[in-house]
């Protein structure tokens, strides 16, 4: 899969997953401020992630540094062509993620 053909399967998930509005599904969207996501969806979407690629998310420590559906993909992208926990660039940044309470706190 080309890193389009990912991209828009995230965004198919997403939007079918959580009723989301496709208009809103850009690479700089956050999935917090910008999709109203919370920490209970982001275990849902995790799971769906999963299953739809056949990677693991779940126990992936770069995870808690998504913010945006751009970093999300690029995670995805990442973890089918390396492995988990097997980093290339990945540029997350520090904040609320995908292992993180919305207020900032760490779970």
């Amino acid at each position: 899969m080309d890193e389009r053909v990912v991209f828009d399967a995230i965004v198919d998930a997403l939007v079918e997953e959580f009723e989301l509005d496709r208009a809103r599904m850009t690479s700089d969207a956050h999935l917090i401020e910008t999709l109203g996501l919370d920490s209970l969806d982001f275990v849902d979407m995790v799971v769906v992630l999963q299953n739809r690629f056949g990677v693991s998310i779940r126990d992936e420590p770069r995870a808690r540094q998504v913010r945006t559906l751009g970093d999300l993909h690029a995670l995805v992208m990442d973890i089918r062509a390396n492995g988990p926990g097997r980093p290339a660039d990945f540029d997350g940044r520090a904040g609320d993620g995908l292992g993180s309470q919305t207020d900032g706190r760490r779970e």
